[in-house]
């Protein structure tokens, strides 16, 4: 797969909600040698209390997630932008292997290469178990519902 992942920055409002759609559909199909081709070679993370630097460990760690996180559906909004920078926020569903329902807050800080390469990423995030019942992220998000803002609560 190519070295290149455009669009580039600097980023446009139009660029900078289409690379935010592009990780949130990557993330959604669970693979993790398919996410991880979206970051540099030495892409360096921090994700909650755990740091990454690499492909090879970011395949490692959402290999791990997901392994946890079952049925994991996720919804990414643009917050700001600015140069080769993005900000994000996030929420994603998921169940333990006990059937508990998790809804998770966050956000997350993006830095990108000139071919349009994550090489930092940073996220902060919170759980909120929830019931079943109130789960309101179902897989993929429908192209009819691209660009949707989500709801806080």
């Amino acid at each position: 797969m190519s070295e290149d992942r455009p669009p580039h920055p600097p980023f446009t409002q139009e660029t900078a909600l289409q690379k935010v759609q592009a990780a949130e559909d990557a993330w959604n199909t669970r693979d993790p040698r398919r996410v991880a081709l979206a970051y540099t070679p030495d892409s360096a993370w921090r994700n909650r209390d755990v740091f990454v630097t690499g492909r090879e460990e970011i395949v490692a760690f959402l290999t791990a997630k997901w392994e946890r996180e079952l049925d994991y559906a996720l919804r990414k909004s643009l917050w700001g932008f600015q140069e080769n920078r993005i900000a994000v926020r996030f929420q994603y569903e998921c169940h333990d292997t006990r059937g508990q329902w998790w809804r998770s807050y966050g956000n997350e800080l993006w830095e990108f290469d000139e071919r349009g390469l994550m090489r930092r990423r940073e996220a902060s995030i919170n759980d909120v178990a929830i019931a079943e019942a109130d789960r309101r992220i179902r897989g993929p998000r429908p192209v009819n519902e691209r660009g949707v803002d989500i709801p806080l609560r």
